[in-house]
């Protein structure tokens, strides 16, 4: 066949052609639609047998029937084995998030423990992403808040310095958390190094699950100093003690037969899935988590399951055991595949009685409460949405609803933030910050500021993306009045984008809200009199200002929504001031690394210290040659 005749092929004939030319052997295919767009991304242990299936027309379901209907063209990676296949299968799923597969949602990273080791002192502090840092990891946790929690309470049982390493060579006297019994104050000498090991030794053995011994020690030593008269060091033991029960206490359901799992659950209703999962390490439940994943309604719970956890153990360490709750095709793949990644022998079990079992059924219950959760507040939405699209005339129920604001403090350091709404409510992992660039932007120009953040988002947007995909919303709104409502609408005007309430023709509907004036909520119809009201003014292209009724659900999602956009946008301007604060300026000096600084700042004391130095003086410090010297002189010295 030509290749013009097979470049016009489609669906069940394109596959059909492509079948021909494939292998016998292990790989991964990919669908695409005419967009280029990656439709479904699958894994066969044979790709000739597994594609030939989608070259019929008939024994499909209503979801495999649409996606090879809107096939335009396949790709093929060929592997070695079924299990590099299943691993590469799971990798690109997470990248490419095709719309016919099963897809991991809120997939950021767990929060861990790390006890540093690249210090004579090691610190002890949450973390987040790759475990490059020298040290022990000790998680996952479910959330921030149990490895908070875990922190807070192992600092009074341990005693161990959660301070940074510049912070730590700077101190001169013991700070605040000595004096509430939370740090042994090691940065002043208070104890040595054998004796702050000794501490960093009992916490990492607790953590690894010697909870027992670690307390059966203390309570020997506590004992031995009563005995010895030494009734404050004493009291300080029996503090760590409680310290630790309050700890082993909170940990919740315990199974003693569990030293090291992951408990998954998966229950499906009304066309949605949730999977529940639990997390134990050394013998202690690090607590639990729900997850949605995205699924058709025609998908089996076993097979939802099975893709789930490919992609949830995609960059994350598996341990020893894997509990499920459904039995699947692939579990004997899987358990050999995160063997291989793991390098060590990882088991994907489905138990069938005893406490395993008892804990599964738990884990089960707790997912089928959490979807019946989810499945109510989905219904509200969905009434609340319609309600939405009748307040601001629409021609559709919107989708995907976008919310700006702006935050800076004296007109410095501004920050844009956008927040997003869909029908399951906000979608926190789709929040974004922009940081206004523009030199024109004048210092508190808030039009000129949300000029620049529309401009950069809808300009990227019709670069990357097109009408009608997820990522385009239906419903623009904007914290502000008239001006802001201009500024917003020229913004997305420049970029080609049609802006009314015709949402299923292609147009994004833009409105505003602010604070009515006085005059305006005394003579509006509709406005709230009662005492401590505040009345909302509504602003649309096209459109005369307005007002919603004081007590209709619409105006208060409305007010939610600028309320959490105000929120984000101050946290995020926030977190930047903070940035600037704690940075340092020997950072930005090309040349001075995390050694060069730290062997400054402990030669002068401070980059104040530096800044004052003379090229000489800064010689005199180890690793810092005379051109070195002289850039950080004038770094600090600019001329002209």
């Amino acid at each position: 066949m030509s290749e013009n005749a097979t470049a016009k092929l489609m669906g069940h004939h394109l596959i059909a052609d492509e079948v021909r030319r494939l292998p016998p052997r292990p790989g991964v295919y990919r669908m695409l639609n005419d967009e280029g767009d990656v439709l479904y991304v699958g894994k066969a242990r044979s790709l000739k047998s597994r594609v030939s299936n989608y070259a019929t027309l008939n024994g499909h379901s209503n979801r495999i029937a649409r996606m090879i209907s809107e096939t335009r063209a396949m790709e093929f990676v060929v592997t070695d084995t079924e299990t590099e296949a299943l691993l590469l299968e799971a990798n690109l799923i997470k990248q490419l998030r095709p719309r016919y597969n099963v897809l991991l949602r809120d997939d950021k990273s767990f929060a861990s423990i790390l006890v540093a080791k690249d210090h004579d002192f090691p610190q002890i502090l949450k973390h987040r992403g790759a475990q490059k840092r020298p040290g022990e990891y000790f998680g996952p946790f479910a959330s921030a808040g149990s490895v908070n929690r875990g922190l807070n309470t192992l600092q009074k049982a341990f005693l161990l310095r959660s301070c940074n390493d510049s912070v730590f060579e700077n101190r001169e006297r013991p700070c605040l958390l000595y004096q509430i019994k939370r740090c042994a104050a090691p940065c002043t000498g208070v104890v040595n190094k054998d004796e702050y090991a000794q501490l960093v030794k009992e916490a990492t053995q607790f953590l690894r699950g010697g909870n027992r011994e670690v307390a059966a020690d203390l309570s020997k030593e506590m004992e031995q100093a009563a005995e010895d008269l030494e009734f404050e060091r004493a009291a300080r033991l029996r503090d760590r003690i409680r310290a630790l029960a309050h700890l082993q206490e909170s940990q919740g359901i315990n199974p003693g037969s569990i030293d090291e799992a992951d408990v998954f659950a998966v229950h499906v209703n009304g066309g949605q899935s949730c999977v529940q999962a639990f997390f134990f390490r050394a013998g202690q439940n690090l607590g639990s988590r729900a997850y949605f994943p995205k699924a058709d309604k025609e998908e089996e719970p076993a097979a939802i399951l099975a893709a789930f956890l490919a992609q949830f153990y995609d960059g994350r360490m598996p341990p020893r055991q894997i509990f499920v709750s459904e039995g699947f095709d692939d579990q004997q793949l899987l358990s050999e595949a995160l063997s291989i990644k793991a390098g060590r022998k990882i088991e994907v079990l489905n138990p069938q009685r005893g406490e395993k079992k008892n804990l599964i059924a738990h884990a089960q219950m707790n997912a089928r409460e959490a979807l019946g959760r989810r499945l109510a507040d989905t219904a509200s939405q969905k009434k609340l949405m319609d309600a939405l699209c009748e307040a601001l005339e629409l021609s559709g129920t919107p989708t995907r609803v976008e919310c700006y604001d702006n935050s800076h403090i004296g007109g410095t350091g501004m920050v844009g933030g956008m927040v997003v709404a869909g029908e399951e409510g906000f979608e926190r992992n789709k929040y974004r910050k922009f940081n206004i660039k523009d030199p024109k932007v004048a210092a508190g120009d808030d039009f000129g500021a949300m000029r620049e953040v529309l401009s950069r988002r809808f300009s990227r947007l019709v670069k990357e993306s097109s009408p009608g995909q997820d990522d385009w919303p239906s419903l623009i709104v904007i914290d502000g009045g008239q001006g802001q409502l201009s500024a917003a609408q020229t913004s997305m005007e420049d970029a080609g984008i049609q802006v009314g309430p015709d949402i299923e023709g292609g147009e994004i509907m833009l409105v505003s809200i602010a604070k009515a004036r006085r005059e305006d909520a005394r003579g509006g119809k509709t406005a709230d009199r009662s005492a401590g009201a505040v009345a909302e003014q509504f602003f649309a292209p096209g459109r005369a200002p307005f007002m919603l009724p004081p007590r209709s659900p619409v105006l208060y999602y409305l007010q939610r929504l600028r309320d959490e956009a105000h929120r984000f946008a101050i946290g995020a301007q926030r977190a930047k001031r903070q940035k600037q604060m704690t940075s340092n300026p020997l950072d930005s000096i090309e040349g001075v690394g995390p050694s060069r600084k730290k062997a400054l700042l402990h030669h002068f004391g401070s980059a104040k210290g530096v800044s004052r130095a003379k090229p000489q003086d800064l010689m005199s410090v180890d690793g810092i040659s005379e051109s070195l010297a002289q850039r950080i002189y004038d770094h600090f010295h600019p001329q002209g």
